[in-house]
C-alpha cells in the first residue's frame, strides 16, 4: 500500500507500481494506491481536500493539516484519524485473504510519516514500512503506542540531503530516537529485520532512479514470491 504524500493523489505512484508489476520477480505484488480524503465530519460532502495551514489555507489532498513544515506542532486528530482509516484498509486487504506479515505500507514525506506511524502502531505485525522523504510523527506520544513487533520491522527509509521541505536532518533525528526510544534494529546484509536508511547526495524533495532502485531490491527481500 503506498500512501500520498501532500498534493498528491494515490494515482501519482501508479507509474512506479506499473514499473515494478513489469518485473518478473514482482508480478505477485498487489498494489494498492490509497486517496487522501478530507477525513473530517463533513468527508461525504464534495469538498474532498482539506484546508493546510502551512499553505496559507489552500485546500488540497492531505492526511491532516501541517501547522509549519518543522513546527512541533502537530495535527494529532487528523493523525489519527488518518491511522484509523489505513488500519481500515489494512483490516480489508487481511479479510481478503492476504497475510498481514505480506503486507507493505508505505508512502513519500506526509504519507511516508503516516505509513511510519500506522505501521509502528498497529496491532498486527506487518511485512514491513516505507519512508521516503518522511518523519517520525507524535514522537512525544508513539512510544506508549507502539506494537510489541516494532523494533523488529524491515522498514525502508530513504532521504535527499538536500531536502528543503522534510529536512535531511529532521529524519536522522527521527532515525536516532526510533533507535534510543523504540529499540528499532539495524538490518543488516544478511538480515532484513529492522532498519535500512539510504541517504542520497544532491537530491531535493523528491525520488530519484537510484532510490527507485534501491526500493525495488528492498520490495523483493521485504515480500518475495511465496
Amino acid at each position: 500500500m503506498v500512501v500520498q504524500g501532500l498534493g498528491d493523489s494515490g494515482h501519482g505512484w501508479q507509474p512506479v507500481a506499473t514499473m515494478f508489476g513489469s518485473d518478473p520477480a514482482m508480478q505477485h505484488i498487489k498494489w494498492v494506491l490509497p486517496h487522501a480524503t478530507r477525513l473530517a465530519d463533513d468527508v461525504a460532502t464534495d469538498r474532498p481536500n482539506m484546508p493546510v495551514t502551512a499553505n496559507g489555507g489552500m485546500r488540497m489532498p492531505s492526511w491532516f493539516d501541517i501547522i509549519q513544515f518543522g513546527s512541533g506542532i502537530e495535527d494529532e486528530p487528523g493523525m489519527l484519524k488518518t491511522v484509523r482509516l489505513l488500519n481500515e484498509i489494512i483490516t480489508a486487504e487481511v479479510d481478503a485473504g492476504i497475510p498481514a506479515n505480506r503486507i507493505i505500507i508505505g508512502g513519500f514525506s506526509q504519507g511516508g510519516a503516516m505509513s511510519l506511524l500506522t505501521g509502528l502502531t498497529t496491532e498486527r505485525k506487518l511485512g514491513g514500512i516505507v519512508a521516503m522523504s518522511a518523519w517520525l510523527p507524535l514522537k512525544n506520544k508513539i512510544k506508549a503506542m507502539v506494537g510489541d513487533h516494532a523494533n523488529k520491522l524491515p522498514i525502508f527509509w530513504g532521504h535527499g540531503k538536500d531536502d528543503p521541505l522534510i529536512r535531511f536532518k529532521w529524519a536522522t533525528e527521527s532515525i536516532d530516537f526510533m533507535k534510543s526510544d523504540l529499540g528499532t534494529q539495524e538490518a543488516t546484509a544478511e538480515d532484513n529485520t529492522g532498519l535500512e536508511f539510504h541517504a542520497y547526495d544532491d537530491l531535493v524533495h523528491s525520488a530519484n532512479d537510484k532510490e527507485i532502485v534501491d526500493l525495488q531490491v528492498w520490495l523483493q527481500k521485504a515480500i518475495p514470491e511465496a
